[in-house]
């Protein structure tokens, strides 16, 4: 089995940390060629998110398809699965200190053009929208590598329009289409302060499954690792 990299102590996500800045700080330190967005500039982009739907005051919806589904770390009062059209759920992100180090970039997740993805959508009570979704841009817009945008989600109880961070493939992070090969090397050998690639990996494809949601390109991805010999 190939060797993986470990952290000594992996930072964890989770409100209090959300609060304090800890990515922000993170990625500052660790690589300050990054445009880390300001706070006043994540509030203008909630903002403007919020108004582009007229739903200023009102509960809001927000779509989980990665770590969002297994650690949201922000307050919610319902929970549904739902499926988007149109986006689809890929490892298409580089990370250099979350996932992995700048000798040995990890990915995470993204939503692509094209096809479906199913996931998770929590609905935030109206009173708590604004400190819920600061944390949640807090810790999905850093760098602005996704861009937020209104998705139609099908759920059990009829659809609800909600909020999805979808790739921003103008970033110079977005990976692009790497093979099945390339991703599985790479999701096998990563680690950063976040943890390993492997554990977010699986994580994710636990709780999908869990939930009753099949992923075929995820379930491919954890055939070709175990093929590899790499986990």
């Amino acid at each position: 089995m190939s060797e993986v990299p470990t952290v000594a102590e992996p930072t964890a996500i989770t409100r209090e940390s959300l609060k304090n800045g800890v990515l922000q700080r993170m990625i500052a330190v660790g690589d300050p060629t990054a445009e880390v967005l300001s706070f006043a500039a994540l509030a203008a982009s909630r903002q403007a998110t919020l108004a582009a739907e007229g739903a200023a005051g009102g509960d809001v919806w927000v779509f989980a398809y990665g770590s969002l589904i297994w650690n949201p770390a922000f307050h919610f009062v319902e929970r549904r699965t739902g499926l988007i059209h149109g986006w689809h759920r890929r490892f298409c992100l580089w990370t250099s200190l979350g996932r992995g180090t700048p000798d040995r970039p990890g990915l995470v997740l993204g939503l692509d053009r094209g096809g479906t993805c199913r996931g998770v959508v929590f609905r935030i009570a109206a009173a708590a929208v604004e400190e819920e979704l600061d944390l949640i841009w807090r810790r999905e817009m850093v760098t602005a590598s996704y861009t937020p945008r209104w998705v139609t989600a099908a759920t059990p109880d009829g659809p609800v329009r909600a909020i999805a961070f979808t790739i921003n493939r103008g970033h110079q992070r977005y990976a692009g289409r790497l093979s099945e090969d390339e991703t599985a090397q790479v999701l096998a050998r990563a680690c950063g302060q976040l943890g390993t690639c492997q554990e977010y990996f699986r994580s994710t494809l636990d709780h999908l499954v869990a939930l009753g949601i099949r992923d075929h390109g995820l379930e491919a991805l954890r055939r070709r690792i175990a093929a590899l010999g790499l986990g």
